[in-house]
């Protein structure tokens, strides 16, 4: 999933780069004559870099939206506009657009960005609805300290609870600050206290084998504690056994950590 986001924000800066290059007024050409067509000015739809925040009236229905659009004024973006698009029993989405000017010279005020904010009121109350504003941006007044909206992570606006399961563990990975593709070793979990091995590829990006260093790694243990927001980690280290959690937190189950072999 995060290959899939950096993919994402990959084709998002692209179109970023795309519009704002075009943004600005029109340049007449030399001597004054008239612009060709492709020079000439006119206003498109798009929608924005992103959605960052997202709030909710006392009412539970009037939603305001803040987005991310090109800088300096109406003539790099207006009529920033909030519509829902289509409702169910667990989502309402909401479409966000904006016009800009396209054609003519680039203008440097519309290559910075700018917030801007757009209001839209929901058919019903939001409730314990989630709100997308697109497939990876979403929200939710579930834990949301309101007016303000929680923006929803990766592994969605309520993640895997912290028991022993793939799933919670995929959301402890993500806890840690590790590269993508890191890999899970096997899995000491007693609902409260969870302990396992990570391997992060270090080296060259080639297939195993093909060279040296090729499939270098670098291994960690980390030891988990179970709380409200998820796996919260407490201790990391390569030795045997519990003494690198009982260092730190003598609380750690004895039975999870006491056969543990030591990591190279």
């Amino acid at each position: 999933m995060q290959s899939k986001r950096s993919l994402a924000a990959v084709l998002l800066s692209a179109v970023a780069v795309l519009l704002l290059g075009a943004c600005g007024t029109l340049r007449a050409g030399a001597g004054g004559g008239t612009a060709t067509p492709a020079e000439s000015p006119h206003w498109q739809t798009f929608a924005p870099f992103g959605v960052t925040a997202a709030r909710l009236a006392d009412d539970g229905r009037t939603l305001s939206v803040v987005a991310e659009v090109p800088g300096g004024g109406r003539t790099c973006a207006r009529d920033l506009k909030a519509v829902v698009t289509s409702t169910s029993d667990t989502t309402v989405w909401v479409q966000v657009t904006f016009s800009a000017l396209t054609g003519g010279s680039p203008s440097a005020d519309c290559r910075k960005t700018a917030s801007a904010t757009a209001k839209v009121r929901l058919p019903s109350a939001l409730g314990h609805r989630e709100l997308a504003t697109d497939v990876h941006t979403v929200f939710t007044a579930d834990g949301a300290d309101l007016p303000e909206l929680r923006l929803c992570g990766e592994l969605g606006c309520h993640p895997a609870p912290t028991g022993c399961t793939p799933a919670s563990y995929d959301q402890a990975v993500m806890a840690l600050d590790v590269p993508n593709h890191t890999r899970r070793g096997d899995e000491h979990c007693d609902e409260k206290w969870l302990v396992f091995d990570v391997s992060s590829r270090m080296g060259p990006a080639c297939a195993e084998g093909e060279a040296p260093g090729c499939g270098a790694s670098l291994d960690d243990r980390w030891f988990f504690r179970a709380e409200k927001s998820g796996w919260k980690p407490i201790a990391r280290g390569k030795k045997g056994g519990c003494s690198d959690v009982h260092r730190i937190e003598p609380a750690f189950p004895t039975a999870l950590c006491a056969g543990l072999a030591p990591l190279d």
